[in-house]
């Protein structure tokens, strides 16, 4: 069972930055599809960042340029680092993984913007 933790959340005034953090275990296999997603209140699921074939990677229009998901040297790990963060970046982040065709979340991790 693929079991995903993030960290990294926390509160920060408009304009700051924080890096949140993603480890997959329970599986021998290396993850080439961690994604990103945030949930603000109110609102739906989205998606803030993803690789995709293997390395590439897209983000959320209203992300780009403010946000980077990168992996780590640790196997299975990805991060996002978020810049110039605002307000409306508020929300809780989670990290998703598909395994040989099945999708799995991690719980989340709180960001909150204000100042």
């Amino acid at each position: 069972q693929v079991q995903l933790v993030e960290s990294g959340g926390g509160l920060v005034q408009p304009g700051g930055s924080l890096r949140l953090s993603c480890v997959a275990s329970g599986t021998g296999f290396v993850i080439n599809a961690m994604d990103w997603y945030r949930q603000a209140p109110g609102k739906e699921r989205e998606l803030v960042a993803q690789f995709t074939s293997g390395i590439l990677t897209n983000y959320a229009d209203s992300v780009k340029g403010r946000f980077t998901i990168f992996r780590g040297n640790v196997k299975n790990t990805v991060y996002l680092q978020m810049n110039n963060l605002k307000p409306e970046d508020t929300a809780v982040y989670y990290c998703r993984a598909r395994v040989l065709g099945v999708e799995y979340w991690g719980k989340g991790t709180l960001v909150t913007v204000s100042s």
